[in-house]
């Protein structure tokens, strides 16, 4: 028999990131991006998958269905004042298990590595702002921690999508309304929760995640109302973001949206996280301020990813902040090694990369 709160309480004492429950597996933890054994743990056998499943799913009918019919299921669980992220898939009709800690106490804007150009953008009217990068990339946290300082310093209502809901906020200066999104929550899209944002007064909209066409066209039309939509994607730097945002739509629509995303997008962040020389992890943006430049490029025939790039690292002025710079920077700083930072660029850019280190160091050093 399993003793599921044991491992829950291992990962909570050795502050991993992730649980990770497979048969044929002992429990693995994720402690600073290595994955690690549970200690005194046996092997997991098809009898202790299904033990797990019933847990967490709780004879919860709805989700149950959901699983049953689709072979996945988003849910959460709380253990010990604590949030988990859960997602329950299938292989070879077993269940497995992947389980995000969720920390109760969100850490502060400031100390997160976030260049202070995004907090600033949050004042803006209206519009559209993107929180970027690949799973486990610390997308969720940037965004929760965005919220609460919006939430200090404004006076607003803020709407968030969900799914599932992991960190909850309490009004301060503002008004935070929190929705599921899923079966059973309190919406069963983001694109309808998004829609019905029209109607409840709101001043800024958090979609969890954009992850199609009625999401992103939801996400647009709102910005175009007045309201500023604060959203995340799946992609891995700001111009693969643009051409995703694009690529939504058949071609014979892209000509329009890529007017309207010129004019309503405002600043994209893409993050990446790697393990730092302290034993922390250390945060790796690159920024993208939509300016008259960026929303031309936007707004051409063929999106050109290297142009965008060289836009974005001309731009600094305005608060845009290349990758290389970003990388450069963490290296000089000697919170990431050398070979750490070349393995994030493409061979064709290391005399950049180099050439951008020499700069920073003489910059350091006058």
């Amino acid at each position: 028999m399993i003793e599921i709160e044991k491992i829950l309480d291992y990962a909570i004492q050795h502050d991993a990131s992730d649980i990770h429950f497979i048969h044929g597996l002992k429990p693995m933890v994720r402690i600073i991006r290595r994955l690690e054994e549970v200690e005194d743990t046996d092997v997991l056998t098809q009898e202790d998958m299904n033990e797990i499943y019933d847990y967490l799913v709780r004879g919860n009918i709805d989700k149950d269905t959901v699983f049953k019919e689709t072979k996945k299921l988003d849910t959460s669980l709380e253990y010990d004042n604590l949030r988990f992220r859960v997602n329950i898939s299938s292989s070879n009709d077993v269940p497995l298990f992947t389980l995000r800690i969720i920390k109760n106490e969100l850490p502060r804007f400031e100390d997160l590595g976030v260049p202070d150009i995004v907090r600033r953008m949050t004042y803006q009217p209206q519009g559209l702002m993107l929180v970027t990068g690949k799973t486990n990339s610390g997308k969720t946290t940037t965004l929760s921690a965005l919220i609460d300082e919006i939430n200090q310093t404004q006076n607003k209502k803020i709407l968030t999508l969900e799914s599932p809901i992991e960190y909850k906020h309490t009004s301060k200066q503002s008004i935070i309304v929190q929705k599921e999104v899923g079966i059973g929550g309190d919406t069963l899209c983001y694109s309808d929760g998004v829609k019905n944002s029209l109607r409840e007064d709101c001043d800024i909209i958090v979609v969890g995640e954009i992850r199609d066409k009625e999401t992103m066209d939801a996400a647009i039309e709102t910005a175009e109302a007045g309201h500023l939509v604060i959203g995340t994607l799946h992609t891995k730097s700001c111009a693969e973001t643009i051409d995703r945002m694009i690529n939504f739509y058949d071609i014979s629509d892209q000509v329009t949206i890529k007017y309207l995303i010129s004019s309503l997008l405002k600043l994209v962040i893409s993050q990446r996280l790697l393990p730092g020389t302290d034993g922390k992890l250390a945060l790796v943006p690159e920024v993208m301020v939509v300016d008259n430049i960026v929303a031309g490029l936007i707004r051409k025939d063929k999106i050109s990813v290297s142009e965008i790039e060289d836009a974005i690292q001309s731009s600094s002025d305005k608060g845009s902040i290349g990758l290389i710079n970003s990388i450069a920077q963490l290296f000089v700083d000697d919170r990431i090694t050398l070979e750490q930072a070349k393995a994030q660029i493409e061979e064709k850019n290391i005399e950049t990369l180099n050439r951008t280190i020499m700069q920073l160091r003489i910059k350091k050093n006058k």
